[in-house]
Order: structure tokens, then C-alpha cells, then sequence
């Protein structure tokens, strides 16, 4: 039987890499996925591609509460209930020193970051009801380490473990799990973009310097992240909770 037949989940940011390939995963392992995303483009893309029999998408902002509400609710009224949850949605902000760093970027960065999963969270917990479900939250890599120039990012990451283990200790009664998945770096737009504003290098050059810093000496691939997120969402992590799983290659050894 496929690992999620029978469930319903939302995933935000789903029209991104990680999120798109994280909806896709579910859909092939029998789920309906509602696809939210700030990017209508994104979202009617992925859900183009599953078909509407297995997705529908939902376009608005994780900072917005009546749009994360919104988004569970047509899980609810579409597919019958919400199981799973990914809470994805996220933004980097600017490379700069803690005396230099933008304050109206930090406020954006905690935002989405934070108060975005906080949202998800708190609308998802409220229809699971009396359980069983899973939510997973998409932190990072730094959201276990740091480094110099990545204040508002590594700050809103790490808030991310905190509000994963409190949420894990108010659901574990309903059977409700939750649990934060910890990405290195990924190939994708959004890394590439972060690695060239990190070390002013072209793209390929900074892709290489990173991959040096990866002991497993590359980048993942989207569906390998979607792979770990897949396995928190079914029932073979069951009697897993409260967990920080890191997919980072090595990075944070």
C-alpha cells in the first residue's frame, strides 16, 4: 500500500523546489495535496502536473492568518481533513554583520520564517483535531550551526526547534507528530543565489567552494530533501517526535 493513501496534506511553499517535489512525493505515495505558495505561477504549475483529482492549490501569504487558515480549510472541504503538514514556505534576507543587518529585512525574514510555520502549526494542529497527524517544518542546516553574515536567516531557523518542540510536546497526546527537517545545501535557485551573495564568486565557482564544505561532496537534489519530508509525514516514523533530522550531506557534523 502506498505510505500516505488515504491522507490529506498541505504543503506551503509548494510551487519552490523542496515544496514541488515534496507534493509530488506525496501524490505518489497516494495523498492529496493542497499546494499553497505566495507564486501563482508556481502553484498552478504543480498542480497542473498532479492533476486536479489529486491537488488543488491555494495562493496566498504564510505572514497572512486567514490564508493559512484558508489553505487548511479547502483541505478540509476539498479531501475530507488534514493529516500531514509541511511547513516550507521560507526567505533568506540580506548577507551582512549583526551591527549592519537591515532591521526592516530581519522583521521580513522573521515573518515568513517564523510566524509563517507558527501559522501552519497552529491552523493544521486545529483541524488534525484529536490526531493521528505529522507536521513537519522546513529549518535548515543552520538552523543547527551558524556562520558570520547570516543573522536574520540562521536566527529565524533556529526559532523554528524551538516552536517544533513545543508543538511536539502539546500534540504527542493526539498522536500528533512533530518534527523539523534540517536541509545542507540544495541545488537549486534559491541556494545558488545565497552562495554567490556569500562569496562573490560566479555561480559554478561558489557551487564548488560549498561542495568542499559538504562531506558528501555535492549538493543534495530536491527529492532527496522530499525523501526525509516523505518519511516524517508516513507511518513508518511513527513513534518519531520532536526530532531535528538533519539531510545536510554531512555539513553539521
Amino acid at each position: 500500500m502506498p505510505r500516505l493513501e488515504g491522507k490529506v496534506a498541505l504543503v506551503t511553499g509548494g510551487g519552490g523546489s523542496i515544496g514541488g517535489a515534496t507534493a509530488r512525493a506525496f501524490a505518489a505515495e497516494g495523498a492529496k495535496v493542497v499546494v499553497a505558495d505566495i507564486d501563482a505561477d508556481g502553484v498552478e504549475r504543480v498542480v497542473s502536473e498532479l492533476g486536479a483529482d489529486v491537488a488543488v492549490g491555494a495562493v496566498g501569504d504564510v505572514t497572512d492568518s486567514a490564508a493559512v487558515a484558508g489553505a487548511v480549510r479547502l483541505a478540509v472541504e476539498r479531501f475530507g481533513g488534514l493529516n500531514v503538514a509541511f511547513a516550507n514556505a521560507g526567505v533568506f534576507g540580506s548577507h551582512a554583520s549583526v551591527a549592519e543587518y537591515p532591521e526592516d529585512v530581519f522583521d521580513q525574514v522573521m515573518a515568513v520564517n517564523v510566524k509563517g510555520s507558527f501559522l501552519v502549526c497552529k491552523h493544521a494542529m486545529a483541524a488534525m483535531g484529536d490526531g493521528p497527524g505529522s507536521i513537519v517544518i522546513n529549518s535548515s542546516v543552520v538552523g543547527l550551526t551558524s556562520a558570520p553574515g547570516i543573522l536574520g536567516y540562521a536566527t529565524a531557523k533556529h526559532a523554528l526547534v524551538g516552536l517544533m518542540r513545543t508543538a511536539a510536546q502539546e500534540g504527542a497526546p493526539k498522536g500528533i507528530r512533530v518534527n523539523t527537517i534540517h536541509p545542507g545545501p540544495v541545488d537549486n535557485r534559491f541556494q545558488h543565489t545565497i552562495e554567490v551573495g556569500a562569496t562573490g564568486a560566479t555561480e559554478d565557482e561558489a557551487t564548488a567552494i560549498f561542495d568542499g564544505m559538504i562531506p558528501l561532496d555535492r549538493h543534495a537534489r530536491p527529492d532527496e530533501i522530499a525523501s526525509a519530508v516523505l518519511f516524517l509525514a508516513s507511518d513508518e516514523s511513527s513513534f518519531v517526535t520532536g526530532a531535528t533530522i538533519a539531510a545536510d550531506g554531512g555539513l553539521s557534523i
